[in-house]
């Protein structure tokens, strides 16, 4: 794919990386104090969701896949 948006978020995501030197655990620790300074001024913070949904979305997956 080559959307523009997505591209944009690319580089955003890549510069970030190497600004912590590509070390997970710097980008990891920073994201973190990202997201709590963002949870402190006000934000909500959705919770990854703890089981994966026991069935695939059927109706997601034949729209994805549809001709077009």
């Amino acid at each position: 794919m080559s959307d523009s948006i997505i591209q944009e978020v690319r580089n955003i995501r890549e510069q970030h990386a190497a600004s912590m030197g590509y070390d997970l655990d710097r980008i990891y620790a920073d994201l973190k104090v990202r997201q709590e300074k963002h949870a402190a001024e006000g934000w909500v913070v959705v919770p990854p969701p703890t089981t994966p949904p026991l069935e695939p979305n059927l109706a997601l997956q034949r729209t994805r896949f549809a001709r077009r």
